[in-house]
């Protein structure tokens, strides 16, 4: 029994892991942001270095013409 406990707190941390690395295309994709999927591209192969997590989310927070 422990060890299904253990599992799912591994999931439930892996899972808010995701949410995290992905918020600045998980908030691009809320506002409807026209360059939503260039944000996700970006985020998936740069996300890893903070510099490029902090421009993908200044990118999606950013205004749209």
């Amino acid at each position: 029994m422990e060890a299904i406990g253990s599992l799912l707190l591994v999931l439930v941390v892996l899972a808010l892991a995701m949410a995290a690395y992905f918020l600045p295309y998980i908030i691009a994709s809320k506002r409807k942001h026209k360059n939503s999927t260039a944000i996700f591209v970006l985020n998936l192969f740069l996300g890893w270095t903070f510099l490029g997590w902090v421009v993908t989310l200044v990118w999606a927070f950013s205004a749209q013409d």
